[in-house]
């Protein structure tokens, strides 16, 4: 008999060389027994992101994960997008449908759900550092699930109060930009403070240049950086006295919906958990 033919899915980003998408996907294809495989591509520019996207289809892929740089970019190379993705200006995952590519995003779901595993969100005072593709979904979604008032620190005043505007069209939730400085100054009366740059991602291992005495040691800290679990942020963080969530959490929520998105299957957090450990060579 000849075996099935093997369903394709992955990733567009750049870089991915340190993100255990692809060994964490792969355990969970296997823990189900789908022939099913997940392929990291390291795509450098938007020309050549454009000719992926447009592969997609030809090489029979079943859907796509979309991560940085390209979440944004991505949007005007897909047939159709979902209301999160118009709402939020930025896609993290296709699915393909009768030969339709059609972007969505739950970037921002997943970290609601990792957040509210150790507090609430509703009434939160949110500064997150960065506005990119993920922090935009998240800043939006963090907003619907109850925040009360977010501040965007970016380097850019244009991403960051393009992104702050996005969020109170979306939600009616205050929101405001605050220019990036070395160190950053985090405003009194914040709750839950969130890194959503690079800095701290493996191997680099770059510090969040950050005054801490402006935290409160009861302020929730979240990374969004999967490798390594702990960043040197969430190290230091946990140091000062505040509780954290690391990215690893988030990725495992938004990587179960996009796999039952999929596969129509409806995961248990415990094989994701397992999986993702297992790829982080975690014991």
């Amino acid at each position: 008999m000849i075996p099935p033919q093997k369903q394709m899915t992955g990733m567009l980003g750049h870089p991915v060389a340190e993100n255990p998408i692809d060994r964490m996907f792969d355990g969970v294809y296997a823990h189900y027994g789908l022939n099913w495989q997940f392929w990291k591509n390291d795509i450098a520019n938007a020309h050549d992101l454009a000719l992926a996207v447009a592969a997609l289809r030809p090489l029979g892929y079943r859907g796509m994960a979309i991560t940085v740089p390209w979440k944004v970019a991505v949007i005007p190379l897909l047939d159709d997008v979902d209301a999160d993705v118009r709402a939020i200006g930025a896609a993290n995952y296709i699915t393909i449908e009768a030969g339709r590519l059609i972007g969505h995003n739950n970037d921002g779901k997943g970290v609601v759900k990792a957040i509210e595993k150790l507090s609430l969100l509703k009434g939160a005072r949110v500064v997150m550092l960065g506005a990119g593709g993920a922090g935009r979904a998240m800043a939006v979604e963090m907003a619907w699930a109850g925040a009360a008032h977010l501040t965007l620190v970016t380097r850019r005043e244009e991403q960051g109060r393009e992104v702050a505007e996005r969020v109170t069209k979306a939600s009616g939730v205050a929101a405001d930009w605050q220019l990036w400085q070395d160190p950053v100054h985090v405003p009194p009366g914040t709750t839950l403070l969130m890194n959503a740059t690079h800095l701290g991602c493996a191997p680099e291992l770059e510090p969040v240049p950050l005054l801490w005495d402006c935290v409160d040691p009861a302020c929730t800290v979240v990374d969004v950086i999967t490798n390594p679990r702990i960043t040197p942020f969430l190290a230091t963080a946990r140091s000062h006295g505040c509780p954290i969530v690391d990215g690893v959490e988030m990725l495992v929520q938004l990587a179960m919906q996009i796999f039952e998105q999929w596969t129509g299957i409806t995961s248990e957090e415990a094989v994701f958990q397992q999986a993702v450990a297992a790829a982080l060579g975690e014991p």
